[in-house]
């Protein structure tokens, strides 16, 4: 036989547990209190306050955006050499001596029959350095009279490029045919200007690039001519002893590098391309 289930005891009385709901009510109820006695305001909410008319601003000149002013800040000048650097392959192509250069210095390649030597970067490289040795008057000009003074704070953007632009201007000028100047003034059709000063820059520019071509392309058929008469000489001296089968460029380039190394070939090409400037730009 099982043995029969006790019943739990209460804990306490029922009066007992009538009382502890008492006490626990008048305790917070207390606390109720003690917050709306503590903070009054948060028990009525307060008027809304009437809008106020707006006011006219302040005199302006609390914040400078000007850049002209001043010296440029450091924001504006990162801005501005961002800019240049973006611009500056296409300025160094176009408005300098390298497209006369690095023709010139292909066309040399060609006519020794040496397609890879000198390489692609070599060329590039004494292109560039010429470059800033034929342009480095012009470049000083522009820095003193245009980059300085805006560094400084002593003239806006547009007074800097005005004033730089002028010896660039002059280079530009004192190298450009004629011939080539009035075909791109014909061509843009504008009016004639009174004076070549007066000239645009995006018609000055092409027509400076057309003048380079000309002339890098005369120079390059003075360089061609010695070695296409050696080339000549060296396939009728072959013919002549019935070795025909002989590629004649294998034989006349081991003649083509002596001819180029007697008669100090790099030395005279350089002098030709910075003495076609006037020496020293």
């Amino acid at each position: 036989m099982t043995a029969p289930v006790r019943p739990l005891p209460l804990l306490g009385s029922p009066r007992t547990w009538r009382n502890g709901a008492v006490v626990l009510l008048l305790v917070l109820l207390a606390g109720v209190a003690a917050v709306l006695l503590a903070d009054p305001a948060a028990a009525a909410p307060t008027a809304p306050t009437a809008p106020v008319a707006p006011t006219a601003p302040a005199v302006d000149g609390t914040v400078d955006i000007s850049i002209g002013d001043g010296s440029p800040s450091s924001s504006i000048t990162l801005i501005l050499a961002i800019t240049v650097l973006s611009v500056a392959p296409s300025v160094l192509l176009l408005a300098t001596s390298f497209t006369k250069i690095i023709v010139v210095l292909g066309l040399t390649r060609n006519a020794l029959g040496m397609a890879t030597s000198p390489p692609n970067q070599v060329l590039t490289g004494i292109a560039l350095f010429l470059t800033l040795f034929v342009m480095g008057p012009v470049f000083s000009d522009i820095n003193e009279v245009a980059v300085q003074p805006y560094m400084e704070g002593a003239i806006t953007v547009s007074q800097a490029y005005d004033s730089g632009v002028v010896p660039l201007r002059e280079f530009l000028l004192d190298n450009t045919r004629e011939d080539e100047l009035a075909l791109m003034i014909d061509l843009s059709g504008e009016e004639k200007p009174a004076d070549a000063t007066a000239v645009s820059m995006t018609t000055l520019i092409p027509a400076f690039v057309l003048s380079e071509l000309k002339s890098a392309f005369i120079i390059g058929l003075v360089i061609f001519i010695p070695f296409l008469v050696l080339d000549m000489l060296v396939s009728a001296a072959l013919m002549a002893l019935g070795m025909m089968m002989v590629p004649p460029t294998i034989v006349s380039l081991p003649f083509k590098l002596l001819l180029f190394v007697v008669v100090d070939g790099w030395a005279l090409i350089t002098t030709a391309l910075v003495g076609s400037y006037g020496g020293t730009g």
